[in-house]
């Protein structure tokens, strides 16, 4: 039993308490945000490094033995998100001073931004299906304050839309658990998993996992159940959507890998039908991007296909499209951050989201413009950036599953995927000099954002180093009985 499996949540959540004492300090709660993220960095730096040296870490909470206490549990999987996830924070909470107006910083903003941090974190380390459940709510409450927060028309209406959907999907899944425990007796993860290979009830167990993965779906944006997400998430400032689209959906899509790996594994008919959902979130995902003029909502749109890309390898379910689902989630939690703070730093360079209005940004950001256009080839895959790696393992996954129809869909999906992000810089950044547009600065806005795309064009030129860790993930999860031996101690 390990005490430093549940860190990486106390620390964020006792971080978000001390600073709700100075939300109207801005001097000292900029300080401390900044102190309290690089903390947990390392702490969850030094966790990864035992968690890949000496394996699982488990926290029997109460000293209840599992399944009857609830039980943290930092494996591989959960803990390499978990890294992502506080290494993406520290260039939101550093720019947030920038891109976040002090009258909205002093309604509790960092506050909030820790509390999401502790709930995703929580979300990815519980072992315990319930649990899974109250960290969704607390990573969801939090995002609730961080939605409303500056209360245009356009974001209440979008925050309408976000809150309902939540707490719809939110009774189904605590409705579906209460079921699920009906049937099994227990919500421990790892006992879930030995007692559904027993039950002989195999039809009320199909109908619980179709209707989990409606309810994980739904959060992870994948067709048809994203049309909630892209303008909810362009609605709040830029600091929040690119939380927003580096963490919720990635919750999601992480709860469907987790169950349909350890739970659900012998579900048969899912393989077929995660490829379909796979592909058509490409195609409508990236249909929507290309359909909008607005930078922010362009972003939020390409959103939906990388979730159909972690999603094809779990369809595929061999260890290379797996390594490549792991590879691929952790390339885009990064890069999607990087794009949604340079869509926040765009729009403020030219006053305006809409493309139409931009052009010839390039003569006075030309630094803007080419982080911008890097960017681009990270996100669509172009050798040898961590994208690249990622689409590399799903498609020669893909080949050595014969699915040879879903290869064709993400290639043209990734060249389309390409051609979106590039109409910011054609269409914001090329052209006439525009000498009435009045020059900003941009002082601590690209800092941050060039450290995202250092790290993640590292995951790619460094795979070679990234890769073996990548792969024990992998053949880990293609195991369910590690999981349940490292929890259960039989």
């Amino acid at each position: 039993m390990s005490n430093l499996a549940v860190l990486p949540i106390i620390i964020p959540l006792l971080a978000g308490i001390l600073l709700a004492f100075f939300h109207n300090n801005l001097r000292i709660s900029r300080f401390l945000s900044k102190l309290f993220i690089i903390m947990n960095v390392i702490v969850v730096v030094y966790v990864t490094y035992i968690v890949f040296q000496e394996g699982s870490l488990i926290l029997e909470t109460g000293s209840w033995v599992a399944p009857y206490g609830i039980v943290f549990v930092a494996d591989y999987f959960s803990i390499i998100l978990v890294l992502t996830t506080n290494l993406l924070s520290v260039a939101c909470l550093f720019i947030a001073p920038k891109l976040v107006s002090d009258t909205k910083e002093k309604f509790y903003y960092y506050t909030f931004i820790f509390l999401l941090i502790s709930g995703v974190s929580g979300a990815f380390l519980t072992g315990d299906l319930f649990n899974l459940f109250v960290f969704f709510e607390v990573l969801l409450m939090a995002s609730y304050g961080l939605i409303v927060l500056g209360g245009d028309k356009v974001q209440l209406r979008e925050s309408l839309k976000y809150v309902l959907i939540n707490l719809f999907s939110s009774v189904i899944f605590v409705t579906t658990v209460a079921f699920l425990y009906a049937v099994v007796g227990t919500v421990n993860m790892a006992h879930i998993a030995e007692r559904v290979q027993e039950v002989e009830q195999q039809g009320v167990l199909t109908t619980i996992a179709i209707v989990l993965f409606f309810v994980f779906g739904t959060k992870a944006a994948l067709f048809p159940l994203y049309y909630w997400m892209p303008k909810s998430y362009v609605v709040p400032n830029p600091v929040t959507s690119a939380l927003f689209g580096a963490l919720l959906t990635k919750v999601g899509i992480y709860s469907i890998i987790r169950i349909f790996t350890l739970i659900f594994v012998e579900v048969e008919f899912t393989r077929n039908f995660f490829i379909v959902v796979a592909a058509l979130s490409m195609i409508f995902g990236v249909i929507g991007a290309l359909s909008t003029n607005d930078v922010k909502l362009l972003i939020a749109y390409n959103v939906i296909p990388s979730i159909g890309f972690i999603l094809l390898g779990l369809a595929v379910f061999n260890e290379t499209a797996l390594a490549g689902s792991v590879y691929y989630l952790v390339h885009d939690m990064i890069i999607k951050t990087a794009l949604f703070l340079l869509a926040g730093v765009i729009t403020y360079a030219a006053g305006t989201s809409d493309l139409r209005k931009m052009g010839g940004l390039i003569h006075h950001y030309p630094v803007l413009g080419w982080i911008l256009f890097i960017s681009a080839f990270v996100l669509a895959g172009i050798p040898p950036f961590s994208g690249f790696i990622g689409k590399l393992l799903l498609l020669k996954g893909s080949f050595e599953g014969e699915q040879i129809v879903i290869v064709i869909i993400a290639l043209l999906t990734s060249l389309l995927i390409l051609y979106s992000v590039m109409k910011i810089f054609i269409h914001g950044f090329w052209g006439e000099k525009n000498e009435q547009l009045e020059r900003k600065s941009t002082s601590g806005l690209l800092g941050p954002i060039s450290f995202l795309l250092i790290f993640s064009i590292f995951i790619g030129v460094g795979a070679e180093f990234v890769y073996p860790y990548i792969d024990t993930i992998a053949t880990y999860l293609l195991d369910p009985e590690l999981y349940i031996h490292s929890v259960l101690k039989e």
